[in-house]
């Protein structure tokens, strides 16, 4: 086991350039063939041309971050495999979205998701929606590009803000170039070097262990294997309720409502397209998990009696990984070249994502509707500068994570805490069709409130908890730093699994007891309290009468959930919402189909599209002749 830093040799160099020049090729391949991202729709939609293939792969990649990169393996080797056990919700997550938001988002034909709820409930609800996406994707983007950067260059001697810079400009170049097509290639590419990373890693640790079952046999010993805990108490980090009920809404939140991947899901040619993209995410996802568990598995066996971080040779676990890297790889030229790649494509994976989402957003909730009558190829010039204006405040926001110090948890923390009041209001509006813009709207709020008050309580009142123990016996005796291996013994052996110390013992407050929910939970939390309190403002304030609710906007939960009942029953659980009925009057209707928005039409339907003609437009509401009524 090595003691000191092993720094890049030229080869590493050489791998990691040309993983970034591959990226930036992609993107100027795009940027010079096919249409030239001159139309909105090629640039933001990918001209609704995309396969299956790139698609799931990018689904995958989206949110398979360097953090994730980095930090699965860390957390399977400091908690144990309680962690894998997302792949349970993840898959769950995958039936749900393909079955109900899926089609409720293609139908509706809309760049932006957020677009939705101004027509559902109101534009205060769009706007705020929209400015929580914003800032919680720039402070995500800015971590995923910084945390990694920092963590290699502590281990690896991989220069800090050169690389920083490098990716960051990368990433942009190829994002505003060669808009959604160079986004999706590129992240399958990046798949496959994350792939390649994970499994240089896994055989050569696991031949260094001794083998498959030597690598099990430690892991056991070590009390790191643990496959299932349904203790009900909520304040287990990882227990398999938290796990599966608490899992479900995380993800839903994630590739239910979340733009970067609502907007993958629009560039498939068809709805039918869009679900098999999903159903090819759900092994994608499980391989992916699985690799970063062995991971963090191989990675315990390599230091199952000297603990790093215990020794003081690295400062936290984000640099468990890359140090395990180059104790293992060092000795072979280019390897740990390729994990670098492996980790950077992570981070360039969610990036380019969150950048071509958050110049679609900005484009259809902001300049549009301060400039609604510009030319398509002028759209198309701006959300090219809005991804570059935003590929900068990335970078900036890089610069300003590296003051942030132990903060940059709590930020990462705010990501996931945004997550379940967006899910919470779009549930209230595609669910429940008696629920009004006031309900809606403070919903909203008070499901923002809540989630951020237990979640940055849980920071500021941390709770111990119990962890699998850690050993320094087979460390050489002239590289112990006893003290820092004192203080960590000290803060976990006085606590244990089944009598954790309560909030009262250090002086907390009594509200402090919410402070010790799982953060799992936090997005369950957030979404049953918007619409709880959506409903009961609602029904306080006048609820909405559904069937003046064109039925696109509300989603036919009943009809797929209990499609066998009979019609009659199936109108009464409906309430009121007019699915399955056509009407060839006049309808009062709040948005046009997806066929009447040019972004979404192939061309040859574009050029024959006769469009509708609108008399009237009255609180959200347009009349509209000769329309039927397209159910889901």
């Amino acid at each position: 086991m090595t003691t000191e830093v092993r720094y890049f040799g030229p080869w590493d160099y050489v791998v990691f350039s040309v993983m970034l020049c591959v990226s930036a090729g992609i993107g100027l391949y795009y940027a010079c063939t096919g249409g030239k991202q001159r139309t909105q729709k090629e640039f933001l939609m990918a001209d609704k041309s995309m396969s299956i293939f790139p698609v799931a792969m990018s689904l995958l990649a989206s949110f398979i971050s360097a953090i994730t990169v980095l930090g699965t393996p860390a957390e399977v080797y400091t908690d144990g495999t309680m962690f894998w056990n997302f792949v349970v919700p993840q898959t769950l997550t995958m039936l749900l979205v393909a079955r109900l938001f899926v089609p409720a988002f293609y139908n509706l034909g809309l760049t932006s998701t957020y677009e939705y709820l101004e027509i559902r409930f109101s534009k205060p609800v769009r706007l705020l929606t929209t400015v929580v996406f914003m800032v919680n994707m720039l402070v995500y983007m800015g971590l995923v590009l910084y945390t990694p950067s920092l963590a290699l260059n502590v281990v690896t001697g991989l220069t800090l803000w050169g690389s920083v810079a490098a990716v960051g400009v990368v990433c942009t170049f190829y994002t505003s170039l060669g808009g959604m097509k160079a986004v999706m290639w590129t992240d399958t590419f990046q798949v496959i070097v994350m792939v390649a990373g994970f499994l240089a890693v896994i055989i050569q640790g696991t031949i260094e262990a001794g083998g498959p079952a030597r690598v099990w046999e430690l892991n056991r010993q070590g009390k790191r294997l643990e496959f299932y805990n349904f203790d009900p108490d909520p304040r287990i980090r990882h227990s398999s309720w938290s796990i599966y009920v608490g899992g479900i809404f995380v993800w839903t939140s994630v590739y239910g409502v979340n733009q970067a991947q609502v907007q993958r899901y629009l560039s498939c040619p068809s709805v039918q397209h869009a679900k098999r993209a999903l159903y090819c995410n759900i092994p994608g996802l499980a391989l992916l998990l699985s690799f970063a568990v062995l991971g963090g598995m191989v990675m315990y066996a390599r230091y199952y009696n000297c603990d790093p971080k215990t020794m003081g040779y690295i400062d936290n676990s984000d640099q468990m990984m890359p140090y395990f890297v180059m104790d293992i790889l060092s000795k072979y030229p280019g390897m740990p070249g390729l994990f670098v790649a492996c980790v950077f494509s992570g981070a360039l994976s969610t990036m380019s994502s969150g950048l071509n989402a958050l110049a679609a957003v900005a484009l259809e909730d902001f300049v549009k509707l301060c400039f609604p009558n510009l030319s398509d190829e002028r759209y198309t010039w701006i959300s090219k500068c809005l991804a570059v204006f935003f590929g900068g405040l990335m970078i900036l926001m890089a610069y300003i994570a590296s003051f942030l110090g132990s903060v940059v948890q709590a930020a990462i923390s705010l990501f996931g805490m945004a997550g379940g009041p967006m899910l919470g209001v779009f549930v209230l509006g595609m669910m429940f069709p008696c629920a009004n813009k006031w309900g809606g709207l403070v919903g909203l709020i008070c499901s923002f409130f809540i989630t951020m008050w237990i979640g940055m309580g849980g920071i500021v009142w941390p709770r111990a908890r119990w962890m699998p123990p850690v050993s320094t016996e087979g460390c050489p005796a002239n590289g112990t730093n006893f003290t820092t291996t004192s203080a960590i013994f000290t803060s976990v052996t006085q606590f244990n699994i089944t009598t954790p110390a309560g909030p009262a013992d250090n002086g907390y407050p009594p509200e402090a007891v919410l402070y010790e929910l799982s953060y799992v939970y936090l997005g369950a939390v957030a979404t049953i309290t918007c619409v709880v309190v959506g409903l009961v403002v609602s029904f306080a304030t006048g609820s909405q009468d559904p069937s003046e609710i064109d039925p696109r906007l509300i989603i036919p939960f009943y009809d797929k959930l209990f499609c066998c009942l009979p019609n009659s029953w199936l109108r009464w659980l409906r309430c009121g919402v007019r699915h399955g009925e056509e009407d060839k009057e006049a309808e009062y209707i709040k948005i046009p189909t997806a066929s009447d928005n040019p972004a979404f039409l192939p061309d040859d339907e574009e050029k024959g599209k006769k469009k509708t003609e609108v008399a009237d437009f009255h609180h959200g509401y347009g009349a509209v002749s000769d329309e039927s009524v397209t159910s889901f």
